[in-house]
């Protein structure tokens, strides 16, 4: 939590530039008080380092812990499993700072990302599936494939919530690789299916199984990482999915050639080893995620753990001093009744639950029919599923760019609005143009293009974890705003349809489908508008407000008040 006061702290200078490390600032007396780095606007990545950087700088920043009269209003609780290794003496340099981040996403970034794309291929294989014959295979429509992903999404839907609720109790290195395997078996179970009542069996349970998984990770991860090494994180958490598709899409090029072994479809086979695969990530994960940056200690990951001493230290600390609020609650603390409710009403970050509700909407059917639309212009199997791999890179590549760049310039709304934009002219060509007429390459490269638009979804999941600032506030609405996300799939699943009277307005053209969701993107464009207009006026109250108090006010402001993350005056939202 960035407070006002923090900022006036770092507004006097506090920290000098050539500051070095002080080796012995561990055995000076809590009187003296060792030197802070040099305050700076922390968003420092290795392209932005000026001539001026000095990795033996001393990187640790001015926070609410410097200050006596305010330190013990955001004191971690004592029963905190990170308590031990909380120091607000603690120092280290730019060079032990970013070594120790590229440590922590070798050791928990990239497994995360390996666990994403086991999600996803099992969530995801269902589309080169449909290359194989699939719903032919059992006796399915198109209309039957859009209500069995309406299933999958309100299943999932459903299941965010309980299971967030369920990670927080007994700890998301537990829950995770849990759900993992349940879901494995139901994904293998697939190669079994026999018609359309299995298939929305298969999808509820997936759905249900599956539901949740996002935001465990994400609160997951929140125990290592700042506010803005999340939002890059996750910009390439999800780039996994991506690569997932990729993967899958190369996985269903090969395996579907099964076709025919002991009598049975390639989408079987499909289904039976990516669910098998997911099985074995389900268990390593067991082995692989330790419950905490000072819990990494096992038999399989070692006595000693991941992290010394000193590297737990720098973790903890420098995660608290930009955000108190995350030792506010143990990592197995269950969240009650009253929490759960206090969480819910919070008005404040309903604005991104409407932007989760909406924002992929418009690139969803596209994206869901891509390889049924393929195989309709004429393209074989194997081609329908090679030529889904270009809009996942392109895809990858404006994802990651919009993610940065939302960091670099400190714009959060404006820069998630441009994936919008992208979208905006394709609809148009689609909504308009006789498609019916035009060259099979150039419709694939139109759907390519619209599906390679910058997609905002890690910046306004950093966003709404940001504008949360408690762990209980974060838990619930990380699963809230995946809750909205999910709707929006059971809105996107239900927009193409098959006409009633075969006219041409609709399938396979799907004329109606692409004028609505040209429709939802114009109102899309209005709603970021809204959004951060909302956030600046919130916050210009609050500086009313808290200009208006002396210092003696605040601090009596913070000694006393009941106003908890995000209700607080000194809480300023990110926009």
């Amino acid at each position: 939590m960035a407070t006002v006061l923090t900022k006036e702290k770092a507004s006097r200078g506090e920290g000098d530039s050539d500051n070095k490390l002080d080796p012995d600032a561990s055995t000076r007396s809590v009187t003296s008080i060792p030197p802070l780095g040099a305050p700076i606007e922390e968003r420092r990545f290795w392209f932005q380092r000026a001539k001026s950087y000095d990795p033996d700088a001393i990187a640790t920043q001015a926070s609410v812990f410097d200050d006596p009269e305010t330190a013990e209003k955001y004191h971690p609780r004592v029963d905190w499993e990170n308590i031990g290794r909380f120091d607000p003496l603690a120092r280290w340099t730019w060079a032990e700072e970013h070594r120790l981040v590229r440590k922590i996403d070798l050791r928990i970034m990239v497994w995360a990302c390996i666990m994403f794309m086991a999600l996803e291929l099992d969530r995801a294989n269902i589309s080169q599936a449909l290359t194989d014959n699939f719903l032919t295979d059992l006796h399915l429509t198109t209309d039957d494939y859009n209500f069995g992903n309406t299933v999958f999404k309100l299943s999932f839907l459903c299941a965010e919530l309980p299971s967030q609720l369920v990670s927080k109790w007994m700890g998301p290195d537990r829950w995770i690789p849990s759900q993992m395997v349940l879901w494995s078996l139901v994904a293998s179970s697939q190669f079994w299916l026999s018609g359309r009542d299995s298939f929305l069996a298969c999808r509820a349970l997936l759905g249900l199984l599956q539901g949740g998984f996002i935001p465990d990770v994400i609160l997951y991860l929140s125990y290592f990482y700042k506010h803005h090494e999340m939002s890059l994180r996750l910009g390439f958490f999800w780039t996994a999915m991506s690569t997932a598709d990729i993967i899958s899409a190369l996985l269903g090029a090969g395996l579907l050639h099964l076709r025919g072994v002991q009598g049975k479809s390639g989408w079987r086979w499909l289904f039976l080893i990516e669910g098998l695969l997911t099985l074995v990530i389900g268990i390593f994960a067991f082995l692989l995620m330790p419950a905490g940056p000072c819990q990494t200690a096992s038999w399989f990951r070692g006595k000693k753990g991941w992290f010394d001493e000193r590297e737990e230290k720098i973790i903890v600390n420098r995660v608290l001093r930009e955000d108190p609020s995350k030792s506010g609650m143990h990592n197995r603390e269950p969240i009650t009744p009253r929490l759960l409710w206090q969480s819910l009403k919070d008005y404040d970050l309903w604005p991104l639950y409407i932007l989760g509700l909406v924002f992929q909407i418009p690139a969803t059917p596209p994206q869901q029919y891509l390889t049924l639309s393929l195989r309709g212009l004429g393209f074989d199997t194997f081609q329908s599923n090679l030529l889904s791999i270009p809009w996942n890179v392109l895809h990858m590549i404006s994802m990651l760019g919009i993610t940065y760049l939302a960091e670099i310039i400190n714009e959060l709304t404006l820069v998630s609005l441009s994936g919008q934009i992208w979208i905006l002219p394709f609809l148009i060509y689609l909504s308009v143009a006789n498609t019916g007429q035009a060259n099979r390459w150039v419709l694939f490269a139109v759907t390519s293009l619209l599906l390679s638009y910058p997609n905002a979804h890690p910046i306004q999941v950093g966003w709404n974890s940001r504008n949360s600032n408690t762990v209980r506030s974060r838990t619930v609405s990380a699963a809230c705003y995946n809750m909205f996300v999910q709707a929006s799939g059971i809105i996107s699943s239900n927009i193409y349809r098959s006409a009633a009277d075969h006219s041409a307005d609709d399938a396979p053209l799907y004329r109606r489908g692409n004028r609505q969701l040209l429709a939802i993107t114009c109102m899309n464009i209005a709603l970021y508008l809204l959004v951060k207009v909302y956030y600046i006026q919130r916050n210009k109250s609050r500086d009313r407000k808290w200009n208006a108090m002396s210092t003696d006010e605040r601090l009596e402001y913070l000694a006393t008040t009941e106003d908890k993350g995000n209700k607080r005056l000194d809480f300023r939202f990110q926009h």
